[in-house]
């Protein structure tokens, strides 16, 4: 048995050739790191990566993060500048029990002493939609915030190890050194290989309140399916946070089990691309039910 999951449909190419390494008995790590690279990769999508979104001050700071649910090893950085891909970063973090969550500059200086590429991650294209912002704002009053979109990935190999990780540049126009859910364990990821795995993308402030990754894991291991855990967690606290918050920011969740069934759920319209040995790369769109308790899932076109 073997699988993936990943948050967007901006991750189908990724984990199409993600899912061939699993197929031909790849080690889930190696293969999550291939999906999450073809997205910071990609210039085209500007939430993750080259191309990703700038800060206030124009500067691309990019959170990412790693989890081995066979040791439990985690591995994270956040606001780190000029490296080309974070993941790869947070996943050599993860192999080390002291310091294996590193921020800003330490994070940086980290990735170059390692030995990893450095390069300058903002795309013109990105500098030209932090002008336009910029100026839009400042004539229009607008709020400033605009775009969190995480790539998350959850995986399973035919050895039964799971791993999962993030990748993102985080909230567009965000306050230097701001730092969402992506790297914080239990809020955009979690991962046991003996239960399942869950990442989140959205609103971070909000997802972080929640400890939602963690929480589906937790329920998985109750009994519920993923599906279930998924509905749970998700609208359980969307209706709490909206009562004791006064309000919600969008987000939506993920998830994988040890058998290879997977679940979903959101506040918002949200696509994500699913591999498995029973089922085919398939992009998906899911949209919160009318009853504000499950999921409403339809193949994407």
């Amino acid at each position: 048995m073997w699988g993936m999951i990943a948050t967007w449909q901006m991750a189908r190419d990724g984990v199409a050739t993600a899912a061939q390494e699993l197929q031909q008995q790849g080690d889930a790590g190696d293969a999550l790191v291939t999906a999450i690279k073809d997205v910071e990769n990609n210039p085209e999508y500007g939430s993750v990566g080259y191309g990703g979104l700038p800060n206030e001050h124009g500067l691309l700071e990019m959170d990412a993060a790693y989890m081995n649910g066979n040791t439990y090893g985690i591995g994270a950085v956040a606001g780190i500048t000029d490296v080309k891909n974070p993941i790869t970063v947070a996943r050599k973090l993860s192999h080390d029990h002291f310091n294996s969550f590193r921020v800003g500059a330490g994070a940086t200086e980290y990735a170059q002493q390692a030995g990893f590429e450095r390069v300058n991650m903002l795309t013109p294209a990105a500098v030209t939609a932090w002008q336009e912002r910029v100026a839009e704002v400042a004539g229009k009053n607008l709020t400033p915030y605009d775009g969190h979109d995480t790539v998350g990935v959850v995986a399973l190999d035919q050895q039964a190890k799971m791993v999962a990780g993030t990748s993102t540049s985080g909230l567009f126009m965000k306050k230097h050194g701001r730092v969402g859910d992506s790297p914080l364990s239990g809020s955009g990821f979690y991962v046991d290989s003996e239960i399942g795995g869950a990442t989140a993308t959205g609103l971070g402030e909000d997802i972080m309140k929640g400890v939602l990754s963690y929480e589906i894991v937790r329920l998985m291991k109750s009994g519920l399916t993923p599906q279930a855990a998924c509905d749970q967690a998700t609208y359980d606290f969307d209706r709490r946070l909206k009562q004791h918050y006064g309000k919600a920011g969008a987000f939506s969740l993920i998830a994988l089990d040890k058998q290879g069934n997977w679940g979903v759920a959101t506040n918002c319209e949200f696509t994500f691309a699913v591999a498995t040995a029973t089922q085919p790369l398939t992009v998906y769109t899911a949209n919160p039910g009318p009853d504000d308790s499950t999921t409403f899932v339809v193949t994407a076109h």
